[in-house]
């Protein structure tokens, strides 16, 4: 029977806040965010296609990184929205799956994206000569696909997990998403290795994907520092400052995020934190890159002037 409650079950979105007078501040203030998100991000993906100075491998990655970030926030967005303008937001258990499966996947590979975009900092400043050679177009697809391949595969696990909870209780998520901390404590199963299994992942990734970043720059700061031209250390702090910037505010986030155990305070608090990564930051990244990069400002120029 819980098998059969579970299949048919809808989940009550809860939303963000609950005075009606905000909700409606709210719904303009994200429908806004999410237009200027697309706008940006769509922007920067068909500006690296277009503009023969940005056809490197640092701004394919970042293109990947501005699609990544796209549909992150698409995944999110609609049902976040909805929350605000309807009085009872629901969504279905295969579609709280689905959800779940994107998030996780997608978080899983913008970190390692930006992991990649580390390593190939480190071969163009501290391997110049040898950076064509080594970076070739099969590395390029092997690093590339790499993060969605991996990416894919712990979502599906992670999302299989949730699949084996059973629920016949409360239908209400305290969110504006189908997020995992506030769906576990709806379970009327055992979800110990559920929590297990979404501690050891998401600690292991973040760990392992900022030791990558973390070593790669030990290397990068001393070898930008050797650097004799004015101009090159400039431009190499300048092109690292917006990778660093970026890796901090989306990691400290999700590791405030994930790796605390889901309790009332936790999950109010997750909420609030999940405003910022899950729309904020995508809106941020384009800006990030584009504000702080001499390449990407001249070839906005050159395009928007042609």
């Amino acid at each position: 029977m819980s098998g059969n409650v579970t299949t048919n079950l809808q989940f009550i979105l809860l939303g963000l806040t609950h005075p009606r007078e905000l909700q409606v501040l709210f719904f303009v203030l994200f429908l806004t965010i999410y237009i200027i998100t697309v706008v940006s991000n769509l922007g920067m993906m068909v500006l690296v296609r277009i503009s023969s100075r940005l056809h490197t491998l640092m701004y394919f990655f970042l293109s990947h990184l501005s699609f990544v970030d796209l549909c992150f926030f698409s995944n999110v967005s609609p049902k976040m929205l909805e929350t605000f303008i309807v009085e009872k937001a629901t969504i279905s258990y295969s579609s709280c799956l689905v959800q779940c499966y994107l998030f996780i996947a997608l978080f899983h590979v913008e970190i390692y994206i930006l992991a990649v975009m580390a390593f190939d900092r480190y071969m163009a400043v501290c391997n110049p000569l040898l950076y064509d050679s080594k970076m070739s177009p099969t590395v390029f697809i092997s690093l590339i696909s790499v993060p969605y391949v991996y990416g894919s595969l712990t979502g599906l696990m992670e999302t299989m997990w949730t699949y084996s909870l059973s629920f016949c209780g409360p239908n209400q998520i305290n969110h504006f998403y189908c997020a995992d901390p506030p769906l576990i404590k709806l379970a009327c199963s055992s979800t110990y290795n559920k929590e297990l299994s979404m501690f050891v992942v998401a600690g292991f990734n973040l760990t392992f994907s900022l030791l990558i970043i973390l070593i790669s720059y030990l290397y990068i700061f001393p070898a930008i520092f050797r650097l004799r031209s004015a101009d090159s250390r400039c431009k190499a702090f300048s092109t690292c400052g917006s990778h660093l910037t970026a890796v901090t505010i989306f990691c400290a986030t999700l590791f405030f995020m994930y790796l605390t155990p889901p309790s009332e305070k936790s999950v109010e608090r997750g909420k609030r934190v999940a405003v910022f990564y899950t729309s904020v930051i995508p809106m941020l990244n384009p800006m990030i890159y584009s504000l702080r990069n001499k390449d990407v400002k001249g070839a906005l120029s050159k395009e928007f002037f042609r």
